[in-house]
């Protein structure tokens, strides 16, 4: 079955899987969740203290952290080197239908979503002045990182009902490894489980308000 393109709440728009019976965002609002989640408990939390970022995105899926990210990093004049991992890239005719850059600001983003979608798999490219893309194409499972690379990991992957293999210790101590002293991770989901995983990566955890429809969300801190 082939994925949609569907709207959420807050108008912007998100994709269904229907084999996973599971969409890529929040159906409350997918901008809005990205924001709340991946940019303020996130990247705001640490940019004031960085004059250059490493940000680690698990799950590239529709861009839309790639590119909320890339529009921060123009207004603050900081350099961001963003890892994405992805293992089921979208095909264009998907991520074309996506209206994120008409919904974000007054300027046409269009060709900078493009880019982003476009850059070659397992190589740096420059997608404008202050923002430098690596995709790489893998299962996290299989992805061997070096160590203390990353300031910010946006773990992104779907639910952990849905991916519970990547929702585990072994993974959460793969990303501590590849953290750097005080770096941080966030991500939408507060469950039990996860938190626990983290705390036996080595994570401080803490849990902060969610955006709308979600009462919570986790906020990931190694060890200075």
């Amino acid at each position: 079955m082939a994925l949609r393109v569907v709207q959420t709440n807050d108008q912007s728009h998100t994709v269904f899987d229907p084999v996973l019976n599971e969409t890529y965002h929040s159906t409350h609002g997918a901008i809005q969740e990205s924001r709340h989640v991946f940019i303020g408990a996130g990247l705001m939390h640490i940019v004031q203290k960085l004059n250059s970022i490493s940000v680690l995105e698990i799950g590239f899926g529709t861009g839309l952290n790639a590119l909320l990210t890339l529009m921060e990093a123009e207004t603050l004049g900081k350099p961001v080197e963003y890892t994405a991992i992805e293992a089921f890239p979208l095909e264009r005719d998907t991520w074309e239908q996506l209206n994120y850059p008409l919904r974000l600001c007054s300027i046409d983003y269009t060709a900078i979503f493009g880019k982003l979608h476009l850059a070659p798999w397992g190589m740096t490219e420059e997608i404008s002045r202050y923002f430098r893309l690596h995709k790489i194409h893998q299962k996290l499972e299989d992805y061997s990182p070096l160590l203390e690379c990353f300031d910010l990991v946006y773990f992104d992957a779907f639910s952990p009902a849905t991916q519970p293999e990547l929702w585990t210790a072994c993974i959460f101590i793969k990303l501590y490894n590849t953290m750097k002293p005080g770096g941080i991770l966030v991500t939408y989901s507060a469950k039990g489980e996860v938190r626990r995983a983290m705390k036996t990566a080595g994570f401080l955890v803490e849990k902060l308000p969610g955006p709308p429809g979600k009462r919570h969300i986790l906020r990931a801190t190694k060890n200075s």
